[in-house]
């Protein structure tokens, strides 16, 4: 794995880019001093000192006693499961003392990059009360997968249009292989969400919950759905 990747998904989990290569340092080795730290990694030892006591605060490190401290670090598992757990309690915190004075809108919002849109998609698919209808390629619904399990158990309608026909979980299945790099997301008759998705910081998505273009968008999707009854699939 490329060290630069782990130093990113650690940063995501609150700690600074030169605390994360402390921290894999740590992981790697024993208990070190500061004054290790700082020659295994090229910090000066001044940082090498502040990044440790950081990394203590943060509970991704604890402090050894004795004549000389050394820092030990706290387990991966350990530590990420403790920033989940605390923010999941920062979130319902959140929820219960902050008013959104925005509700959804019927307007047109452009979602712009692949970690934003697959994070609407699957908010999406979890708030469904009915029915979704969802055209995209297996290797979306395979990110997708979690999401549309748990719509099924919850008996919803799930209604695909894609390239894998032995989908494993339960639904409707029309064959098409036109869903390369793209995604049609119909949820509840209510909201729809289309656009490219080819896993790139530079994809863009449209979604919004306008009438008019949800029922002309789902009348599309109908028809598509009809066309491909008719042919068996078959590309025209």
């Amino acid at each position: 794995m490329d060290e630069n990747t782990v130093i990113e998904r650690l940063i995501r989990f609150g700690l600074t880019r030169q605390e994360a290569v402390i921290y894999i340092c740590l992981l790697r080795g024993r208990e070190w001093t500061g004054y290790e730290i700082a020659k295994q990694t090229g910090i000066s030892r001044s940082n090498a000192y502040n990044g440790l006591a950081a990394l203590t605060e943060k509970g991704a490190a604890y402090r050894m006693e004795g004549a000389t401290s050394k820092y030990l670090a706290v387990s991966i598992h350990e530590f990420c499961s403790n920033r989940i757990r605390n923010l999941d309690e920062d979130r319902i915190f959140l929820e219960e003392n902050l008013r959104e004075e925005n509700q959804e809108t019927d307007g047109y919002i452009t979602i712009e990059g692949d970690k934003n849109i697959l994070n609407k998609m699957q908010n999406m698919i979890s708030h469904t009360e009915k029915r979704i209808y969802l055209a995209a390629s297996s290797q979306i619904l395979k990110l997708l997968e979690p999401q549309l399990q748990e719509l099924a158990k919850h008996n919803r309608k799930l209604v695909l249009i894609t390239d894998q026909c032995d989908f494993p979980i339960q639904a409707k299945v029309y064959p098409s292989q036109k869903e390369n790099g793209r995604v049609r997301l119909i949820v509840d008759s209510s909201y729809v969400l289309t656009g490219e998705y080819t896993g790139n910081s530079q994809d863009t998505c449209l979604y919004t919950g306008q009438t008019n273009f949800v029922q002309v968008f789902k009348e599309a999707l109908s028809n598509e759905i009809k066309l491909i009854e008719l042919t068996g699939g078959e590309e025209k």
